[in-house]
């Protein structure tokens, strides 16, 4: 079956991917309808699915407001629309008008659907693109707008897609919400009827919810059920509302920008939307995430192919007080460890002695007075990449860079320059700023051999203006975004070899937007590893393993003053991209072997979790332990990561079935020998020995065993 084909009978476009479909239609006044989203369809099936105009329940309703592939304001139309218009007379709406339609192939495996509009009225065409790969069944959309007038128009809403559901019986949302420090708090509860927006108005992704959902009828669970899933991939504000009606259907629109912004549209210019990928699954929430991590690794993160080194960053370690000799002593020891990339934090620059100074002034400081270089190449020639944190979107007050430059922050004329972490937001929307930085940033890593980037942004818009450009105070909250990705594709262009991390004062900025530009993210400033792992669950229903930076700190954990042993901090470090961030000058010896001794069990298991397909055998909350499982996906290998922080007498305790195993085959456990039987681990599991104790945690890896070579096997409990 090709993946796209078109019935001119009756109008039906079929997109297919390896396991769903994926139907709609122009209907008779023009306007793009759905029709299904679910398992697979032939041609002549999809067929059935076109129905004669429905019937308005009343003489108080128009059209349905789920089941057009891109609502628009404009007729009898009520719901929340994926398109607004306003023209330059003032008049508004959109009417559609079709203008034809393209088959593309944009890559090879891939196809994309182009159907073309305009208004019936004014010279605005809109044109839906739907992308479908053979190895995936992520659907990826995104809407084209060009005004071919002469006059200005301007956009209050104009989203990537809408997507509807089938009617259920119910309907269940999932989504994340959080705080700095305490992002990815995962939520799953009843769709409310009526209408529920998840957004984010700060400029960034933000800490506060996630550019994404998942809905189910309310029967889902981890491994059975039908999931409907989308994510955005865009780096600044953003809105999903998602609708419930009265008569039983459930849909969602999403994109860029929030109320009270628009999108401005110059006499022939063009606005190409963010995807909003799509998703159908079977098989639960795990299906979906899996599918989801596979998507990632496959077509948005730049080389998740390759194996992402362990990382240590010096700001837990020194704080401000940076300088080249305490450096160079904390990377002796950080190369002793099996560290394999090292990561100077803020501090390195200008005058910075503290977060009121310095932004801005991207130089050597004066505590490196030969510059970067010694370090730089005492650090390789330790044997480790060498890396620098910086924060290219920020500027504080007191900096050179301010005082020559003023208007190039966010700004309203006559009113106050509020600052948050005593900085202010430079406005990247502007060309010469987004190139003052790409200036400085290729240098700093041409002329010292930097390996790597912690790129981080620590606050929100506000005063959100670009005064004296007209329309500006609407143009930069999408012109920002699209600078930013600007300067990120030219030093990946310029740099091949150079690596980058997302950050956001934390999870701030975390979307499969800035995903398709960086190698990975940084969570949560929160590494407390027992609040870790409710942050890594929320960030692992969507995103992979390989693109999750997680750190082993020092206790008291500087946050939460909380203490746990140091084996269940690098436990749950190694969940993700491993990295050290303590102050390796006071680790005892004992905790050095000990952390030695992790690193390198980690580096003999990373290609699971990096690579390989999660599943999660039981969740944060409650009193059971915490297990996750990476399985290699030809069921070769496993690893299974359990964390308990201390059992309650009378409480039952479940065994720990695992997955992903070959059917028949037997598993050697690495660190035992010990062998057990697929059927035993998958059907009866571990039981309580796997995390006995207090603060108790484990690494299990098993290996399939070659015919030949099988042990008696080890009774499993």
């Amino acid at each position: 079956m090709p993946m796209i084909s078109h019935a001119p009978d009756t109008g039906v476009w079929l997109l297919s991917t390896p396991r769903t479909s994926y139907a709609l239609r122009i209907d008779e006044t023009g306007a793009p309808c759905h029709l299904a989203w679910g398992p697979r369809l032939s041609p002549a099936a999809a067929d059935e699915l076109v129905a004669p105009p429905a019937v308005a329940a009343s003489s108080f309703e128009g059209r349905p407001t789920v089941g057009e592939e891109y609502p628009v304001d404009g007729g009898p139309r009520y719901g929340p629309p994926s398109l607004q218009v306003r023209y330059e007379d003032g008049s508004r709406a959109f009417e559609w008008q079709p203008s034809g339609h393209r088959v593309l192939e944009p890559a090879p495996g891939a196809a994309e659907l182009v159907l073309e509009f305009r208004d019936r009225l004014y010279p605005l065409h809109v044109a839906l693109h739907y992308t479908v790969r053979e190895d995936t069944d992520v659907i990826e959309r995104r809407t084209v707008l060009r005004n071919a007038g002469t006059g200005h128009l301007s956009l209050p809403r104009t989203d990537s897609a809408a997507w509807s559901l089938p009617p259920l019986p119910g309907y269940r949302v999932s989504h994340v919400t959080g705080q700095w420090s305490a992002e990815s708090q995962l939520h799953r509860e009843p769709l409310p009827r009526g209408e529920t927006v998840l957004t984010s108005r700060r400029g960034i992704t933000s800490h506060h919810a996630g550019p994404w959902l998942m809905l189910d009828s309310g029967e889902a669970g981890e491994d059975h059920g039908r999931v409907w899933s989308a994510a955005l991939a865009w780096s600044g504000s953003w809105r999903i509302t998602v609708q419930r009606t009265p008569d039983g259907r459930a849909g969602f629109t999403g994109g860029v920008g929030h109320e009270g912004t628009c999108v401005p549209l110059a006499p022939g210019e063009e606005f190409t939307t963010p995807v909003f990928a799509g998703l159908c699954t079977d098989g639960g929430f795990g299906a979906a995430s899996r599918a989801w991590h596979a998507y990632t690794r496959a077509h948005v993160l730049p080389y998740a192919d390759e194996t992402a080194p362990v990382l240590y960053n010096s700001w837990e370690a020194t704080g401000f007080d940076v300088d080249e000799a305490g450096q160079k002593a904390l990377a002796e020891r950080a190369a002793a460890l099996g560290v394999e990339l090292y990561v100077v934090d803020d501090g390195w620059f200008g005058g910075r002695r503290d977060d009121h100074a310095g932004l801005g002034d991207w130089t050597p400081s004066d505590r490196f007075p030969d510059g970067l270089g010694p370090l730089v190449a005492a650090v390789h020639g330790l044997g480790m990449r060498f890396g620098l944190w910086v924060e290219p979107e920020m500027v504080n007050p007191d900096s050179d860079l301010y005082r020559a430059h003023p208007d190039w922050v966010l700004h309203l004329p006559g009113r106050p320059r509020g600052e948050l972490r005593n900085q202010l937001v430079l406005n990247f929307a502007r060309d010469d700023v987004a190139d003052w930085a790409y200036d400085w940033l290729t240098r700093l890593v041409a002329d010292h051999g930097i390996d790597f980037l912690k790129w981080d942004m620590n606050r929100a818009f506000s005063e959100a203006g670009w005064p004296g450009r007209p329309d500006g105070h609407d143009r930069l909250w999408t012109g920002y975004v699209a600078n930013l990705y600007r300067v990120l594709d030219r030093l990946r262009a310029d740099h091949p070899g150079l690596r980058l991390e997302a950050c956001g004062g934390g999870g701030g900025r975390v979307d499969l937007g800035v995903l398709r530009r960086t190698d990975q993210a940084w969570v949560s400033d929160n590494t407390d590893a027992v609040d870790r792992l409710v942050i890594q669950h929320g960030f692992g229903q969507i995103h992979p393993a390989r693109a999750m930076s997680a750190w082993v700190t020092d206790v008291p954990n500087q946050l939460t003053a909380r203490t746990v042993p140091l084996r269940f901090r690098f436990h749950v470090a190694m969940a993700g991209l491993l990295g050290i961030g303590g102050d390796l000058t006071r680790w005892s010896e004992e905790e050095l072997e000990t952390g030695a001794k992790l690193v390198a069990e980690y580096k003999r298991v990373r290609h699971l979790v990096q690579h390989g397909a999660l599943h999660r055998l039981s969740g944060p909350h409650g009193e059971q332990p915490t297990v996750v499982q990476y399985a290699a996906e030809d069921g070769s290998e496993v690893l299974v990561l359990a964390w308990r922080r201390g059992p309650r007498h009378g409480v039952a305790q479940p065994p720990v079935r695992l997955r992903g195993l070959t059917p028949g085959a037997r598993y050697r456990d690495v660190r035992t020998g010990d062998v057990h039987h697929a059927t035993v681990l998958a059907e009866y599991g571990f039981g309580p020995e796997l995390t006995p104790g207090d603060w108790a945690s484990t690494a299990v890896h098993l290996v399939r065993v070659a015919k030949g070579e099988e042990q008696v096997p080890t009774a499993v409990h």
